[in-house]
């Protein structure tokens, strides 16, 4: 019925560190390709997206096994508000404003997954506006106060693109354990 796109391969990479059994939220999820990855990983998951159609091809693959919110996060009020995330997962999709919001949506032990377009990326195609892109070091500012695991900023050749990426996480006050890298 609808196209399935693969999950990005750093979601996929960085899954594990999610804690076990922990929800999972997708914002700016589209048709749901990280929602059924992490579905699969035994994660209750949710998903809130603004198109409605994105979010019924999002509905279909996942055969009610999640919970999806049609909202317009950039010109509306959090949907989530008072609710923290085993993991947050954002990929293709900036808007500053919300970063402190995303940030702090991550619970105690859980994770930032986010990857995105960066300064550069108008040399090579779209995004090409300022305000879709990152800027250098961006994510590791937004990312303060949490421990950053992986962070990469640089070219990708196929397709053609600028990206700043960055997994970090909450750590458990007074907790010694650190998350095993896979």
């Amino acid at each position: 019925m609808h196209a399935n796109p693969t999950p990005s391969d750093w979601v996929r990479r960085w899954a594990p560190l999610v804690p076990e059994g922990r929800p999972v939220l997708d914002v700016a999820c589209g048709a749901g390709r990280h929602l059924l990855e992490f579905a699969g990983r035994g994660h209750p998951v949710t998903g809130v997206d603004r198109d409605p159609q994105a979010l019924a091809a999002a509905a279909w693959h996942l055969d009610g096994a999640g919970e999806l919110l049609q909202a317009d996060i950039e010109n509306g009020p959090w949907p989530f508000a008072g609710r923290q995330f085993g993991a947050v997962v954002v990929t293709n999709y900036l808007w500053r404003a919300l970063l402190p919001t995303l940030v702090a949506s991550v619970e105690s032990g859980g994770v930032l997954l986010y990857e995105t377009f960066a300064a550069g990326n108008e040399t090579v195609g779209k995004p090409s506006r300022p305000d879709f892109l990152l800027r250098p070091g961006e994510l590791l500012g937004v990312c303060e106060g949490l421990r950053v695991v992986a962070y990469e900023d640089g070219f990708l050749p196929d397709p053609a693109r600028f990206i700043q990426r960055i997994v970090a996480v909450r750590e458990i006050p007074g907790s010694k354990a650190r998350q095993t890298l896979t």
